[in-house]
């Protein structure tokens, strides 16, 4: 299946942005509402929102070439620190989006899962599972947000496209 570019640059951006503005939502719960464990895997608001920002991290880390040995770290679990540095990984996708090329999204990328499993997959269609991954777990966060009495924000792609076009 043939991904365009600028497709996946459209879906990488889609996906900053709503994880920013699930982020800001997040920053406005009490401590207790943030770890409030709703029973998922990830368990509560800031679990799930360090899940994805770890997914993040390690597949662009794949994507690049790069060692992907870090996926969480018990410093990771702060508030604080995806404030700081999950928008600085932001802007180092849409850097190399910036630089993909067709070929190269087309292009098959070897890799080993976390458990040392070897996988092989077009590149495009990693970036849609990591967008894909993102909102899924985005939806989780939206449902904690609503189930404690609170107006999750208006993250649909149709909202994004709204704001960039």
């Amino acid at each position: 299946m043939f991904v365009p570019v600028e497709l996946l640059r459209s879906h990488i951006g889609y996906s900053a942005w709503a994880s920013a503005q699930l982020l800001e939502a997040a920053s406005a719960l009490t401590p207790e509402e943030l770890t409030r464990d709703f029973g998922t895997a990830d368990k509560t608001v800031l679990g799930t929102l360090v899940h994805i920002f770890g997914a993040d991290r390690i597949w662009l880390a794949r994507l690049k070439g790069e060692p992907a040995d870090r996926y969480l770290t018990a410093a990771d679990y702060q508030l604080s620190v995806l404030q700081n540095d999950w928008p600085a990984l932001h802007s180092r996708w849409k850097e190399w989006a910036g630089a993909l090329t067709s070929e190269a999204a087309q292009s098959e990328l070897s890799y080993s899962d976390m458990r040392g499993n070897p996988w092989h997959q077009p590149v495009g269609h990693l970036v849609l599972h990591v967008v894909n991954h993102a909102t899924h777990h985005r939806g989780q966060v939206s449902g904690f947000l609503r189930a404690m009495g609170h107006t999750p924000p208006k993250i649909d792609l149709v909202f994004y496209y709204l704001k960039v076009d």
